[in-house]
């Protein structure tokens, strides 16, 4: 049986685990992915921490995968050999719950998820139900292209969230905000970023993709937001942007997972503002946001490290290292990319 180097999760609150497994083969309607490069997401961080708690241990993180199947299991017609693919982090809904019918898969209670109830992108192969494998921009290399698979998908549902919100106000300027934000500024819509207090790189870093204003999570906005969309996993910033928006204005927690959110009082809700939650994706969105990513070209920031560095990409990320998006890469370590 063929072999594959992996990096497995193996408990909550210890390092990834580098090991040799069995390559995997693709059962009925799945195929088989040569990875070439996987995108290391916040979301893995909480999986490492074990505050998700629907993780299926060992599993090999990894949602942000692509690569070119290197076979199909019996029944696939959509996808052949040799095809650069993306694996998202939805990974399997039933298809008969009430959700799945209603088109919010994302709210299957079944669904299964990359790199959490599935083994992900944090190896050389990676098995994925082909329903959930989408065709990629061909004007993004692998190493641009991998954030796009959650950065991109999480953060594009997010911003369509909030409708014609004109004026957009992006809390932590990680791999999620600087995608949105050029798709905002493209679209004509002044957008703030909001960055954990002194980050004086990641302000500039703002500036330099165009944003309108920035400065730190802890300040006053400048003017008031129509819309605010929370990248950072902190309960506390969800008053503050609360604050920040007009009245009838909406606060978007884009995160899997969030520190508590703090009391805060009746009036920074009341005149009609709204908090809602994102949830995982789904298919329409990935199909809308990579079409749109395929017309609008978007600038990448990407910092490869290879495979067996995957604790040093992760603890980059805790750290706030990482400029744009931090990328695992099967082919040796690249220092960055801008696409």
């Amino acid at each position: 049986m063929a072999r594959m180097r992996a990096m497995v999760c193996e408990a909550a609150g210890r390092p990834l685990a580098a090991r040799e497994r069995e390559r995997p083969q693709p059962r009925q309607g799945e195929v088989l992915v040569a990875v070439s490069a996987c995108g290391v997401c916040r979301t893995d961080l909480h999986l490492v921490d074990g505050e998700l708690p629907q993780a299926r241990l060992p599993v090999v993180p990894g949602h942000e995968i692509v690569g070119t199947v290197a076979a199909c299991g019996a029944g696939v017609t959509s996808l052949a050999p040799g095809v650069r693919v993306g694996v998202p982090w939805l990974g399997w809904t039933c298809g008969r719950c009430d959700a799945c019918r209603r088109g919010l898969e994302n709210l299957c209670a079944e669904a299964q998820f990359t790199g959490c109830t599935r083994d992900g992108g944090y190896a050389e192969f990676a098995v994925a139900d082909a329903r959930y494998v989408f065709p990629l921009p061909e004007r993004y290399d692998d190493l641009a292209a991998a954030p796009l698979l959650c950065a991109g998908l999480i953060g594009y549902r997010a911003y369509a969230m909030a409708g014609d919100a004109r004026t957009i106000g992006l809390y932590g300027f990680g791999a999620a905000a600087h995608l949105i934000a050029q798709v905002a500024l493209h679209e004509g819509r002044r957008v703030l970023a909001f960055t954990r207090p002194g980050d004086a790189a990641g302000q500039a870093f703002a500036r330099a993709l165009g944003v309108h204003w920035a400065g730190d999570s802890t300040a006053a906005a400048p003017e008031p937001l129509d819309a605010a969309l929370l990248f950072a996993p902190v309960g506390a910033l969800v008053p503050a942007a609360l604050a920040a928006v007009r009245p009838g204005g909406l606060v978007v927690c884009a995160g899997i997972h969030m520190s508590d959110i703090p009391a805060f009082a009746y009036r920074l809700l009341w005149e009609e503002r709204s908090v809602r939650s994102v949830a995982n994706l789904t298919r329409a969105d990935a199909q809308a946001f990579l079409a749109l990513a395929g017309r609008v070209p978007l600038a990448v920031h990407a910092c490869a490290y290879p495979l067996a560095a995957a604790n040093r990409a992760l603890d980059d990320l805790r750290h706030g290292r990482v400029e744009g998006a931090a990328v695992l890469t099967m082919h040796g370590d690249r220092a960055s990319n801008r696409s």
